[in-house]
């Protein structure tokens, strides 16, 4: 007697119902014009130093001035994504950084560059993690390491659409342009509002609690702690102005060391005692993968146009290599994520790039050949971070998920302000593509080593916290791929 014949598995595309897409493609296009916005500094950093007349460190720091106020826009829109909804938060972060770009656009200076920069950090921070929690939060839980990698795609998108703009837009009309585009994302913001659901997560455990959760809560217990702390914030923030621009000139270490201080207080009072050291563990991993990633990213275009002599054409055709191989690792990254699990592919990935950093900056009458390694190089040790948010989210409940991610990402991408201007004074000393190479390289297998060695769970667990498994996935650790999860989303599409 023969059973039924078995029936065929489910297209993983047909387990992702018609509103999961929808939220994708929303949270997608904000991204994507995210890293329109943001990349768009460093296409034109050459032509911002000759009108202002700007030094190399300098014009670095321009690129750096964006990642001044990340930790503070991380956790103020992610505890309002915490509070009152992941959509809120995505559309207040999109409206800071579309109208900050636009405001670049009319700078007069360096200083009134700079300030713009600050407020397109504030909301690009946001924007982060309110839109990683609120896909994250709204697909099927089996295939969130997919979710997270074809978000952060948008971001590589955005990079390839502001390198193609590039060719066409400064040639003619100058740099200015290409800022005065960044205001089309508050059409975006304002579609948004009005079509998406909230995230199913976030609402779920809201209905299920008598008051909306308070991220902040720690910090602001009693009159002289939530004065200390107003005063830290203050002191950090300002800190960190200086340190990026000329008003610190010396006493960037001192200032560095301040600044380091109050954020390490923030992380172990938002951490509390179970888990401040988690905290910090991940912000130290963020800043690093940041130091290995935007040396690259941040000066490139400087290295193609100064070292190698490229036009703005071939200038369009390398960036249009690195993001689209950037964007291809980003899907590649969340498929085998969901097949092997997060961390292992993180590490993997990244092992695999070593291969093609020395090669990239050796390479210097060759176009095409260069285009090729940089797909590869991107797509290995860029798109990885296509799984980043989905790593970090994991270790946070959903009650504080937008801020800790937030917070967490946020500050410790603080190594993405200080890595172009690293590069740049590593560059005095030794030609730039050797600078950003050593960079890449040594910051690159010390990734591999805090990921790989799942480094902040055992310093966690070293210290006394609790046991921390997948709160994305419940009842495995990350490095387990979700071969049997039972998803707490709704219900699968036709």
């Amino acid at each position: 007697m023969t059973g039924a014949p078995a029936e065929p598995p489910v297209r993983w595309y047909r387990q992702v119902s018609g509103r999961q897409w929808k939220a994708m493609f929303a949270a997608w296009v904000g991204y994507l014009l995210d890293g329109f916005d943001f990349v768009l500094i460093t296409l034109v950093l050459t032509e911002i130093a000759d009108e202002f007349d700007l030094s190399t460190a300098q014009a670095a720091s321009l690129v750096s001035g964006a990642f001044v106020t990340r930790w503070l826009g991380g956790a103020v829109l992610g505890a309002l994504g915490d509070r009152y909804g992941r959509r809120a938060a995505m559309v207040t972060s999109i409206l800071l950084y579309s109208l900050g770009t636009f405001a670049c656009g009319f700078a007069w200076d360096y200083t009134s560059l700079f300030v713009a920069r600050l407020v397109i950090g504030t909301g690009m921070a946001g924007e982060y993690s309110a839109s990683a929690t609120y896909v994250l939060e709204s697909w099927p839980a089996r295939l969130r390491n997919r979710a997270s990698g074809f978000l952060i795609s948008g971001y590589a998108g955005g990079t390839i659409l502001a390198a193609e703009l590039y060719k066409w837009v400064v040639p003619h009309w100058g740099w200015r342009w290409m800022f005065y585009l960044g205001v089309a994302p508050v059409l975006v913001a304002l579609w948004v509002r009005r079509a998406l659901p909230e995230a199913a997560d976030w609402s779920a455990a809201v209905d299920t609690r008598r008051a909306r959760p308070n991220p902040f809560r720690p910090l602001f217990t009693g009159r002289l702690r939530a004065g200390v702390n107003t005063a830290l914030a203050a002191a950090a923030s300002a800190a960190l102005f200086c340190v990026f621009t000329p008003v610190g000139a010396g006493l960037r270490w001192p200032l560095s060391v301040l600044a380091a201080g109050a954020l390490l207080a923030f992380a172990a009072q938002l951490g509390g005692p179970g888990g401040r050291v988690l905290y910090v563990a991940l912000t130290a991993t963020v800043f690093c993968a940041f130091l290995y990633s935007w040396p690259i990213q941040a000066l490139l275009p400087t290295y193609l146009k100064t070292e190698l002599g490229y036009a703005p054409a071939e200038v369009t055709d390398a960036m249009f290599y690195a993001g689209f191989g950037t964007m291809a690792g980003c899907w590649l990254a969340g498929f085998v994520g969901d097949r092997i699990g997060t961390r292992r592919t993180y590490a993997v990935t990244l092992a695999a790039s070593l291969a093609f950093v020395f090669p990239v900056f050796a390479v210097r009458d060759a176009p095409v050949a260069l285009g090729v390694l940089l797909f590869f190089l991107l797509a290995l040790s860029q798109g990885i971070s296509g799984v980043l948010p989905r790593y970090i989210a994991g270790h946070f409940p959903v009650e504080t998920r937008a801020a800790s991610l937030g917070f967490v990402y946020n500050t410790g991408a603080l190594g993405g302000a200080v890595a172009p201007v690293l590069g740049a004074h590593l560059a005095e000393g030794m030609s730039l593509g050797r600078a950003l190479a050593v960079l890449t390289f040594g910051l690159t297998v010390v990734v591999i080593v805090l990921v790989g060695a799942d480094m902040p769970r055992r310093l966690a667990r070293w210290a006394g916290g609790p046991e921390i498994g997948d709160h994305l996935v419940p009842s495995r650790p990350l490095s387990v791929p979700p071969d049997t999860v039972e998803d707490r989303t709704e219900p699968r599409g036709p």
